[in-house]
C-alpha cells in the first residue's frame, strides 16, 4: 500500500514529531510511505514556546519529508494534495490536535483522491475556543476513519461526528530515548543530590499540566523528597517560580526550564523514582508513554483518558481529586508500599511488550483496508 502521512516531520521538533518518525520508519517497513510536512506549521504569533524547530543541539530524527503545506496560505493546499495525488497514494494519515489545522487538513484530505484516516490527539483542545467544535466537525466529514489513542478521545470523536467509522490504538511506548544509566550516573550529571525520594514534572510547561498544583503538593511532603521540573515553559515561569521561593523547601526543587534533547531525557528518568502528571485536562499523554519505557511509575489526576492508559494498565496511580492533598497523599503511599510499588513496576514490563510500534502499525493499515 502507498501511504502518505500529512503532518510534522523534521526539522520540526516535539512530541508530535517523534511519533511521526517512529510512525514513517515502522510504516516503511511493510508498506511504500512518504512524508509530506509542513512548510510552516503556525504562525510564531501562535506558538508560545522559544521555536518550533530543532537547534543544532536537538537530535530529532532527520525523516525526509517534502516541506508543502503552509496552514496559513490556501494556496499551497491545493499544492499539497495535488503532489500526493501525482504520487497515487492508496492512503492519507493525518496528525490532528487542534482546530487551527483544521481548515488545511480538512482541504486536502478532500481532493487527494484517495483514503483518508486521522490520528486524532485530541478532539477538544486542552484550552478550547468557541470555534474548535465547528472546525473540528468540518475536518471529521472529510475523513474516511479515525484513529484515536484512547476512549476519552473516541467519545469526544463520536460527539461531533457519530457515524465515522474508528478504533483505539493505544499510544505505542517510545524507545529511541535508549536506556537508563545508572542512578548514581544520572544524578551526578544533573547534580542532583543522592538518597532523596525524587519526583519528576516532565516536559512543556503549559497552565493545563498543572505543575502549581504539584508545587503545591510539594509543600505538603517532608525533606525526604526532593522535585525535578524539566521542561521548556509555554508562557512565563514567573508564578511557578514565586510557589517554588515560598515554598516549604526551595533547594529542593531543581528547575530544568529548558527544552530536553532526546538524548538528554534518560537523565531524567533514570534520576526518577516517580513521575507525576497533574493535569487539568488530558486525553493520553506521551509523557506516560516515556515514563513507562524508563520504568519510572507514575501519579496522575483522574482526567481525560489518564486513567484508562496509567490507572487500568496498571502503571500508575490515579489520583481520585486533582488536589494538592490528594496528590501528595498518592506520593506518600507509593513509597510507604514495596508490593504497590512492585505491582506498577510489573504493569509497566507488560505494556511495554503490549504497546509495540509495530502492532501500532499493523493495527493501522488492517483498519485502513477495512474502509
Amino acid at each position: 500500500m502507498k501511504i502518505a502521512i500529512l503532518s510534522c516531520f523534521y526539522p520540526f521538533r516535539g512530541g508530535i514529531a517523534q511519533f511521526n518518525a517512529n510512525l514513517f520508519e515502522e510504516l516503511g517497513k511493510e508498506h511504500d510511505v512518504r512524508a509530506f510536512n509542513f512548510s510552516r506549521q503556525y504562525p510564531d504569533i501562535l506558538f508560545p514556546g522559544k521555536t518550533q524547530y530543532v537547534t543544532p543541539e536537538d537530535e530529532a530524527v532527520p525523516i525526509e519529508a517534502e516541506a508543502l503545506l503552509d496552514t496559513a496560505d490556501p494556496f499551497s493546499w491545493g499544492r499539497t494534495a495535488r503532489a500526493i495525488r501525482d504520487w497515487g497514494a492508496d492512503l492519507i494519515v493525518v496528525r490532528y490536535w487542534m482546530s487551527w489545522f483544521a481548515p488545511s487538513l480538512g482541504w486536502v484530505v478532500r481532493h487527494t483522491g484517495c483514503k483518508a484516516v486521522g490520528i486524532l490527539d485530541n478532539v477538544v483542545p486542552h484550552e478550547p475556543h468557541w470555534f474548535d467544535a465547528p472546525l473540528t466537525r468540518w475536518f471529521l466529514r472529510g475523513l474516511d476513519g479515525a484513529v484515536t489513542l484512547c476512549e476519552e478521545v473516541s467519545r469526544d470523536l463520536l460527539a461531533l461526528r457519530p457515524d465515522i467509522p474508528h478504533t483505539v490504538l493505544p499510544h505505542p511506548i517510545y524507545t529511541h530515548f535508549g536506556a537508563r544509566l545508572p542512578r548514581a550516573e544520572a544524578e551526578r550529571i544533573l547534580g542532583l543530590p543522592s538518597g532523596r525520594r525524587t519526583l519528576l514534572f516532565f516536559g512543556l510547561i503549559r497552565d493545563y499540566k498543572g505543575l502549581d498544583i504539584l508545587l503545591k503538593a510539594f509543600d505538603l511532603l517532608d525533606s525526604r523528597y526532593q522535585l525535578v521540573i524539566a521542561g521548556e515553559p509555554y508562557g512565563s515561569f514567573d508564578k511557578y517560580r514565586r510557589l517554588i521561593d515560598e515554598g516549604r523547601d526551595p533547594a529542593s526543587v531543581h528547575v530544568f526550564p529548558d527544552y530536553i534533547r532526546d538524548s538528554e531525557v534518560k537523565r531524567y528518568f533514570s534520576a526518577a523514582d516517580l513521575t507525576v502528571l497533574p493535569y487539568r485536562s488530558a486525553t493520553q499523554s506521551g509523557i506516560s508513554s516515556v515514563s513507562c519505557h524508563f520504568e519510572v511509575p507514575m501519579v496522575v489526576t483522574d482526567v481525560g483518558g489518564l486513567r484508562e492508559t496509567v490507572g487500568q494498565a496498571g502503571t500508575g496511580i490515579v489520583c481520585e481529586q486533582g488536589t494538592p492533598a490528594c496528590i501528595a497523599e498518592a506520593i506518600g503511599r507509593y513509597f510507604d508500599d514495596p508490593a504497590l510499588q512492585e505491582h506498577l513496576l510489573d504493569g509497566m514490563r507488560a505494556e511495554k511488550q503490549r504497546l509495540s510500534w509495530s502492532r501500532f502499525c499493523r493495527d493501522l493499515a488492517a483498519f485502513a483496508d477495512r474502509l
